[in-house]
């Protein structure tokens, strides 16, 4: 350890922060027998704060917003000083107080804890035979009032084939051992620990690392080669790289999906498989192209009320419609403007994300800011009735986003766009993560399009009228036209599970929510005839709109048959098409929009 400034006395603890030596905060990071799951943590401090020192475990992480409380997985805490034990309380779910007023010319404290890591995905740990992969808050106590301080990280590997990628910079001489500027640092960078692939790469001078855990049908040379062009798309937008060096955490896993931005890094996770199928290929580089475009949109361009993370409870702000809506609307173009696919493939893309949107009842229920409020509640929590009560903000901010771009296009002829929101976002805020209001937001937003804005927010991001879809399609030759659905409407999904045909969603007001069928319910029989997932639409082109059928289930257990009165059919499909006659100022917006390759489409 490096030999250590001691505090003033009398000094607070806060100010004594800010004069503490840069090694104060040491964690050692072992997993000695990684197929138990157990990570096994030391914290040493040196010039510990006396009476008391604080512990707090974070209880969220950010980009995920939900408290997971990680605290859940930690066990075995016991404080030391001098081999001594040290008396310890347990204030809250994830506040721990030390006494450390026995302490006598001894400086250095140890904290030792293990975390259970058995959870696969982007926002937690995870540790078994083959690898180890941990996010900062999930693993590391924050110390209160040395937030600011460096914290140096040494991962002891449990074998010398395994080797540590992570976006810290590491610590000269010291094996294995990396340096987090505060603790907010510390929370952004992930570790993947084990023998995963490393490729190295450049773009624009700067370089680039791809981690890849796990077997997969991928094929690394063409990855790479559209990452990059997904870099340096972005880049262009923005007018170059924020980072020094970047790093894309890959792991291949069955069905999995999903990803977490950082702002030298990201996590992804992405089906093993999913790789050689045109679609499904297509959607992985969606998900690059989201999570690299959110190290400017989120990571620096972020709402006041994420200004400064509260890592004990919610950080609240409307404005997350913007930070993943109008990413969400960015990871469809951005392969576009690369050159990865077409305006054709573009369109079909676009037609799938405003399916979902129209297929969720609960975009008449909850408006887009009030999601945006509520993601700490309702998002990452869903149940039955979720499709009925909520919307997704990624998914009506991605088509408020969509509006707004081709609002902007079509008023300065493809002159300016929604692009120049982001430009302007990023001078004025991003570059020097001053957090934005929801009120500065709508004004750079209304100062790009050139009017005001305000009867647009209240009546699609803090109403809850449709979205006039084909209004702002219209003027680039476009038009948004549902299926003609040949079944009459019953209003339920149902879905094949474990050889059990399952009701997973009855939509609010529909002939099936009207007759009392439930979400959990298992599918027996129309009109005592047995029928699954797979046959319920081919069934249901038998009968016609205000027939009666017999539909019986199983409800907790118990038999039920419930008379269901059918109605006309409603779209299930929607689908983004020329209009009839395309003039040449269409022809020309659309081209504006989507690029050259649109010219194919007439």
């Amino acid at each position: 350890m490096t030999e250590l400034i001691t505090p003033h006395a009398g000094a607070s603890s806060k100010d004594n922060s800010k004069e503490l030596s840069p090694s104060i905060i040491h964690y050692y990071v072992a997993m000695p027998q990684p197929q138990t799951h157990l990570y096994e943590v030391s914290l040493l401090l040196q010039n510990c704060p006396s009476p008391i020192l604080n512990l707090k475990f974070p209880v969220w992480t950010p980009g995920s917003y939900l408290v997971r409380e990680y605290s859940k997985n930690l066990q075995d805490f016991a404080a030391y000083s001098d081999d001594k034990p040290l008396q310890v309380c347990k204030v809250s779910k994830n506040h721990w107080q030390i006494n450390t007023t026995d302490i006598t010319n001894v400086s250095l404290v140890t904290i030792k804890y293990r975390i259970f890591a058995a959870e696969l995905s982007v926002r937690t740990n995870h540790l078994d035979s083959t690898h180890g992969y941990f996010n900062g808050a999930a693993l590391f106590f924050r110390i209160p009032n040395y937030d600011k301080l460096p914290i140096d990280i040494t991962i002891e590997a449990p074998s010398k084939q395994w080797r540590v990628t992570t976006a810290l910079p590491p610590v000269p001489g010291k094996a294995n051992t990396f340096r987090a500027a505060d603790f907010d640092t510390l929370v952004d960078s992930p570790f993947e620990i084990g023998t995963h692939e490393v490729y190295n790469f450049e773009v624009l001078g700067k370089p680039h690392e791809l981690a890849i855990w796990g077997k997969g049908n991928y094929q690394v040379e063409r990855m790479i080669t559209d990452i990059k062009r997904i870099i340096e798309v972005e880049a262009e937008m923005f007018g170059g790289l924020p980072y020094s060096r970047y790093i894309f955490l890959l792991h291949l896993f069955a069905q999995a999906y999903g990803g977490l931005e950082h702002k030298d890094s990201c996590s992804l996770i992405y089906q093993r498989f999913g790789f050689r199928d045109k679609d499904k290929y297509e959607r992985f580089l969606q998900l690059v192209a989201h999570e690299f475009f959110h190290l400017w949109n989120v990571k620096r361009i972020r709402p006041k009320g994420l200004e400064v993370f509260n890592y004990d409870g919610e950080n609240y702000t409307p404005s997350l419609w913007f930070c993943e809506g109008t990413t969400s609307y960015y990871d469809l173009l951005i392969p576009l403007r690369a050159g990865i696919y077409e305006a054709i493939s573009y369109l079909s893309h676009l037609s799938q994300e405003i399916t979902r949107y129209q297929n969720t009842p609960g975009r008449k229920v909850q408006p887009l800011s009030e999601s945006s409020f509520d993601a700490w509640i309702k998002l990452y929590r869903p149940d039955a009735n979720s499709g009925n009560s909520q919307i997704s903000y990624y998914l009506k901010g991605e088509m408020v986003s969509l509006l707004l771009d081709l609002m902007i296009r079509a008023r300065h002829s493809n002159k300016k766009s929604f692009d120049n929101v982001l430009v302007i976002m990023w001078e004025q805020f991003g570059q020097d993560e001053i957090g934005f209001t929801p009120e500065q937001l709508q004004s750079v937003i209304e100062s790009v399009a050139g009017t005001d804005l305000s009867d647009f927010f209240e009546r699609y991001i803090d109403g809850l009228e449709d979205l006039p879809f084909n209004s702002f399609l219209e003027p680039f030759g476009l038009q948004l036209v549902g299926d003609n659905n040949e079944e009459p409407y019953l209003g339920m999904r149902v879905s094949t599970e474990n050889g059990r045909e399952i009701i997973k969603f009855v939509e609010a007001g529909s002939p099936a929510h009207i007759a009392g069928i439930d979400a959990c319910d298992e599918l027996l029989a129309i009109d005592g005839i047995k029928v699954g997932a797979n046959g319920l639409a081919e069934r249901l082109k038998d009968y016609q709109p205000n027939d009666c059928m017999q539909v019986t289930v199983f409800h907790q257990d118990q038999l039920n048959t419930h008379t269901v009165t059918l109605t006309s059919p409603i779209p299930t499909k929607y689908q983004l098409k020329l209009v009839d006659k395309l003039d040449s100022s269409q022809k020309d917006n659309l081209i504006g929009w989507l690029g050259a390759s649109a010219k194919k489409m007439w």
